[in-house]
């Protein structure tokens, strides 16, 4: 038996050790220094109890973890999450496991994190005004992500219920820019869009998004949801973190893909626009979509237990 006890992480203390400015440094600078998303494990799903895990490992030099997540639908009538996760970290020379991490959090802070670093490279540099749909956790991430990367003058939320986007403006009472409720239209005018939400069908029309826009869309990773309609798709520069990964879980892409409006030659990895291989677009909207990958939990779980990371 091993003779290394690993440490015990709970949520305040993983959040106490890496901000979310910390999260974008962890991410863009491994994709900087050679890693290629492309090499990272597929995420894959078995099923378990009354529901299914989610099984997400990965390796960036000397460590190597693995997040497992657990999705229980029928959580949130027992007053429990729907979706649980705890990260397991080991050192690559050995596999032993050096620290276990409370792993909703990694979640929560590496899905921001990533959106905003590609948004660093896709939104205009002046951009003022952003609209994000959502009224969740990670509506209000995105937003506060965003704020470090933008020197935004105007935040309008979109949220299906009053009471709910009240709330959200609320909770980011202080944060800087004016922050106000609004419609999908807001689009029209929008420098930056963040679309955090559960939807199955498009959150508004493509056609309104002005040429240069960034639109950042990371609600989901199953097939057959989308948040961004087909034209968008077609006329934007469209970066994924993995064609691959895209290909497997992102319907934004794959349903535009079926409709004809987008070719898999039209997909750009996110790691070619954060290096520089690919710049933005002034003449066609920039669109991002995330579904999250495992090497983006082990960039933020490694700078919890190795703060020279």
């Amino acid at each position: 038996m091993s003779d290394v006890e690993p440490i015990w992480w709970t949520t305040a203390q993983v959040a106490d050790r890496v901000s979310p400015a910390r999260a974008r440094r962890l991410i863009r600078e491994a994709l900087v220094e050679g890693f290629d998303p492309a090499g990272d494990p597929a995420r894959t799903t078995t099923p378990a109890g009354s529901g299914h895990l989610l099984l997400m490992p990965s390796t960036l030099a000397e460590w190597t973890g693995v997040k497992v997540a657990s999705v229980a639908p029928g959580n949130p009538d027992r007053d429990l999450p729907r979706i649980q996760a705890i990260y397991v970290l080991m050192d690559t020379a050995t596999l032993t496991a050096q620290a276990l991490l409370e792993g909703s959090v990694l979640t929560s802070l590496r899905t921001p994190a990533v959106s905003a670093v590609s948004a660093d490279a896709l939104a205009p540099a002046d951009a003022s005004h952003m609209v994000v749909f959502g009224t969740g956790p990670q509506a209000v991430g995105h937003v506060r992500a965003f704020t470090e990367i933008r020197d935004l003058s105007r935040v309008t939320v979109v949220g299906l219920g009053p009471e709910k986007v009240r709330a959200v403006l609320e909770g980011l009472s202080g944060l800087g820019p004016e922050l106000v409720a609004g419609t999908a239209d807001a689009v029209a005018e929008a420098d930056v869009v963040v679309c955090a939400t559960s939807a199955a069908t498009p959150l508004f029309d493509g056609s309104l998004v002005r040429d240069g826009a960034c639109v950042v869309a990371m609600g989901s990773h199953e097939l057959d949801r989308r948040e961004l309609d087909a034209g968008l798709m077609g006329r934007s520069l469209v970066v994924v973190e993995d064609v691959a990964t895209a290909l497997r879980e992102a319907g934004d892409v794959v349903l535009a893909l079926e409709d004809g409006t987008l070719t898999v030659d039209d997909l750009v990895p996110m790691r070619d626009v954060v290096t520089g291989a690919v710049t933005r677009r002034d003449d066609a909207p920039n669109v991002f979509k995330g579904v999250g990958m495992s090497w983006q939990d082990l960039a933020v779980a490694r700078g919890v237990v190795d703060l020279d990371a």
